[in-house]
């Protein structure tokens, strides 16, 4: 395969037809002979090379259906764009790579653009603004992290992937592969013997199951290890060898009574097999959707949440989203709640609510309240904050949030409020509120966390209401949730719980 690396990218290659001899009877021919060629390919997943007479690859590209996408350029309906248009009357031939999936096609589009470097491929300009993924070998604990900057220091010795043509797509497979096999992508610096792993209380990625947490000592090394082994190796190779691999490990290990680790792999080798379902959901509604719990939404939650980043100049992207409410009726059976989103949806062994202590008719002092008994131990270090955590109210509520978090010693990455009514976005350190339209995406999402955040603080509150009206009355959401679930456990009589599938609003 040669490549015209040398070429001027402005002249016309000295190789091939040319634009000229090409009569108008014979380009009708040659787009007719490779349109039927293109609709002939296997409906798989691919990358593919356009070429000129002379063989050199003008353009790479990458397919989820190869016949759908290449037949598309030989159509005279089709609009590729002026840089591109002026390929069609060069391309003389193809040459296809079927792929397992989109993600595989990525990749090898990705390292073909690299190596070929075709002179159609816009992206080419400057290298360093390409996504890589880097992974930390090196480290007792390797982390997976997207960067544009693989020669930064903290990734020497790191393994690297790519360029990647779309940090968007590279972002989104990290964390699908995550749910496989659970890499942490945290910047935690973590050794298996530090004695303060034994207290620390892991991020909700590992009550999602996307990470093992090896920051509580939740995972030893060696299995730690194994995992990130595994993950590299499908990076580089076909999904169906590394299945072949896995379920003969899964074997062994339940042959030697290491029923655990059995379970561990036949966990991962189901994930890995749903990875095609994920595709063709994709394909049918555009969305991916596999969070435990799932929540109907007229937008899409993830635009939502790149919207809300970028409003917010986090650099960062947003994972994890945190509401507070107050909920009480003229100063009686005064509660409040704490619910949770995980990339736009709501995760439902997140919730919290807490009844109210200290004070009655004070719903400044009850954010205080609620704010230092949720997220103590994230300010003792022992823990790890969310993303964004939002106040239900304006800027006196914000302001009791920041107050509390100010006795902290560790504060939070970003303390927002919504108004209501008016809907304006409080932001900590900024003078002024935030207006965003009524469509914004990004609006939307935090009207929606808020939303849910009063609905379970309301709930809450109708539960104790009826209670103390009705004394003996059946109070189904009120027993007492498992030990794991609990937000202060250093309180005996703390009335936290998490929001089960059968309570209503």
């Amino acid at each position: 395969m040669s490549s015209p690396m040398s070429e001027n990218p402005d002249s016309e290659p000295e190789s091939g037809p040319g634009p000229g001899p090409d009569s108008e009877a014979a380009s009708d021919e040659r787009m007719r002979r490779l349109s039927a060629k293109a609709r002939g390919l296997p409906r798989v997943a691919g990358v593919y090379l356009m070429k000129d007479g002379a063989g050199v690859v003008l353009y790479v590209g990458k397919a989820t259906v190869l016949p759908n996408r290449v037949s598309t350029y030989f159509q005279s309906s089709t609009d590729l764009g002026p840089r591109k248009t002026p390929m069609l009357r060069l391309i003389e031939d193809f040459d296809v790579i079927e792929c397992e999936g989109e993600w595989e096609a990525l990749l090898l589009e990705a390292r073909l653009v690299k190596d070929i470097r075709p002179r159609f491929n816009e992206r080419l300009a400057d290298d360093k603004t390409f996504p890589y993924l880097a992974i930390t070998v090196r480290d007792e604990f390797p982390g997976v992290f997207v960067t544009r900057n693989p020669s930064d220091v903290r990734f020497k010795g790191a393994k690297i992937f790519g360029p990647f043509t779309s940090v968007n797509a590279l972002r989104h497979s990290v964390q699908l592969l995550q749910r496989v096999f659970m890499y942490r992508t945290c910047e935690l610096e973590i050794r298996s013997d530090d004695p303060k792993n034994r207290s620390f209380r892991p991020c909700l990625l590992h009550s999602i199951g996307q990470c093992t947490a090896p920051c509580a000592n939740r995972i030893s090394p060696e299995n730690y290890r194994e995992d990130v082994d595994r993950f590299i190796r499908f990076l580089g190779s076909k999904r169906s060898v590394m299945l072949r691999e896995m379920k003969q490990e899964m074997e062994e290990a339940s042959e030697a009574r290491r029923f655990e680790r059995a379970a561990v792999l036949r966990d991962q080798i189901i994930s890995i097999d749903r990875l095609d379902e994920r595709e063709r959901r994709r394909k049918d509604d555009g969305q991916y959707d596999w969070q435990p719990e799932v929540t109907s939404f007229v937008h899409d939650p993830g635009k939502g949440i790149r919207s809300l980043q970028k409003t917010l100049g986090m650099d960062a992207p947003i994972r994890c989203l945190e509401a507070i409410d107050i909920a009480h009726l003229a100063g009686g059976e005064t509660v409040g709640s704490k619910v949770c989103f995980i990339d736009g949806r709501p995760f439902k062994e997140g919730y919290r609510r807490f009844k109210i202590r200290t004070v009655d008719n004070d719903d400044y002092m009850a954010i205080r309240e609620v704010v230092s008994r949720r997220y103590r131990e994230a300010g003792d270090g022992n823990e790890l904050y969310p993303d964004v955590i939002l106040i239900d109210g304006g800027l006196g509520q914000l302001n009791a949030a920041i107050e509390a978090f100010e006795q902290l010693e560790v504060k939070p990455p970003m303390v927002i409020s919504l108004a209501k009514k008016e809907e304006l976005i409080f932001v900590q350190q900024r003078a002024e509120p935030i207006r965003l339209g009524r469509e914004n995406l990004g609006l939307k999402i935090c009207q929606a966390i808020r939303d849910e955040a009063h609905r379970f603080a309301q709930h809450y509150h109708h539960l104790l209401r009826t209670k103390a009206m009705l004394g003996n009355a059946d109070d189904r959401g009120a027993r007492k949730p498992p030990s794991r679930l609990k937000d202060d456990q250093a309180e005996s009589n703390d009335d936290t719980m998490s929001d089960s599938k059968d309570e209503s609003a």
